[in-house]
């Protein structure tokens, strides 16, 4: 397995274990693939794989820059809901894997 195989493999597994903490109980791994996949140029950049939480600025980067580039919700309103949502319901989570944070949210948008 090459190096960056090893670390996408890590990322999903880190992704995997925090939305089992989320309470999501039926992962589709497809999806959660897809997400890590997107990370692949940003592996040896570990803060680019974490969501702050509580940090605005990085709560509206995810908006804008996923929300709305790769789900396609332009309504800011519902797309700010779902990402503080979700900033909420990980709150207890120290480092919030992106692959997992972004799953949450395409979830609670039902995308």
């Amino acid at each position: 397995m090459s190096d960056t195989q090893e670390k996408l493999s890590k990322l999903k597994e880190t992704a995997a274990g925090q939305l089992k903490d989320c309470g999501v109980s039926k992962i589709d791994h497809d999806k959660l693939d897809e997400y890590c996949n997107r990370l692949k140029t940003m592996l040896s950049n570990k803060d680019a794989l974490l969501v702050s939480g509580g940090d605005p600025a990085e709560l509206e980067t995810v908006r804008k820059n996923f929300v709305v580039k790769k789900l396609g919700v332009e309504d800011k309103d519902k797309g700010m809901n779902a990402v503080n949502a979700v900033a909420e319901k990980m709150k207890g989570i120290h480092m919030k894997s992106r692959p997992a944070f972004y799953y949450l949210v395409a979830h609670e948008l039902g995308k």
